[in-house]
C-alpha cells in the first residue's frame, strides 16, 4: 500500500492544487469544501466503476488538471489501491495511513467510497478470477498404485497417484487423467493451498 500511496499523493493531490494555486490548501477547503468533496467523490466512484467493468472516468471531464501521462498514472494508482485494499482485506487504518500525506480529506474520501462499494469491488475481483479460465472442476477421484519397474530401471517400488478429473468446458464434460509421483503431488498441493488462500482473501 505504501508505494500506491506515493503515486496517489503525487497525482491525486493535484486536484486540489489546480483549483487553489492562489490560496493555501486550508483556505481552499474552507471556501469550496463541499464542491471539492463532491468532485473527489465523483472521481473515485467513476474509478470504481472502471474497476467493476463499467465506464472509467474521462480525462476530458477534468479539464487540464493533468497531462495524459499523469492521468493514466492516476487511474492506474487509484484502481490498484481499490483492488488491493479489497483483495487483501486491508484495514481502514492502513488505507488512511497510506494516504496520510495527501491532505485535503483525500484519505477519508477514498475510505468512504471503499466502504460503500467494497462488496461490489469484491464481486468484480471474483468474476475476473473466474474468467481466467472457462473450465470448472465438476468431480474427481483418485487411487494409488505402486510402480514396480520401468523400461530403464528394473526395480522402482515407487508409489504413484492417479488423479481422475471431470472438467466442464464450454458446457461439455471432459475427463482428464493425471499421474504424479510424491514430489509432483506435493507441488500440486502447495499450489492449491496458495490458490485457496487468495480465494479466502476475496471473501
Amino acid at each position: 500500500m505504501d508505494c500506491l500511496g506515493v503515486a496517489v499523493r503525487a497525482r491525486f493531490g493535484k486536484v486540489c492544487r489546480c483549483h487553489c494555486h492562489k490560496h493555501t490548501l486550508n483556505q481552499q477547503l474552507t471556501s469550496r469544501g463541499s464542491i471539492m468533496l463532491d468532485c473527489k467523490s465523483k472521481l473515485l466512484h467513476r474509478v470504481v466503476d472502471g474497476v467493476c467493468g463499467r465506464e472509467s472516468p474521462r480525462m476530458a471531464d477534468y479539464g487540464d488538471m493533468w497531462t495524459l501521462v499523469e492521468w493514466m498514472e492516476l487511474l492506474d494508482s487509484l484502481s490498484s489501491l481499490f483492488r488491493l485494499a479489497v483483495g487483501k482485506n486491508t484495514p481502514d487504518e492502513e488505507v488512511l495511513a497510506s494516504l496520510a500525506d495527501v491532505g485535503g480529506g483525500y484519505g477519508e474520501a477514498v475510505l468512504t467510497v471503499l466502504r460503500a462499494r467494497r462488496e461490489e469491488i469484491r464481486q468484480a475481483l471474483v468474476e475476473r478470477t473466474n474468467n481466467v479460465s472457462s473450465s470448472t472442476l465438476q468431480d474427481f477421484d483418485w487411487h494409488i498404485k505402486l510402480a514396480l519397474s520401468s523400461d530403464k530401471i528394473s526395480s522402482l517400488q515407487t508409489p504413484l497417484l492417479n488423479l481422475s478429473l471431470d472438467v466442464k468446458e464450454n458446457g461439455a464434460l471432459k475427463p482428464v487423467s493425471v499421474e504424479m509421483n510424491r514430489e509432483e503431488l506435493q507441488t500440486l498441493i502447495s499450489s492449491m493451498e496458495a490458490a485457496n488462500k487468495v480465494v479466502l482473501q476475496l471473501k
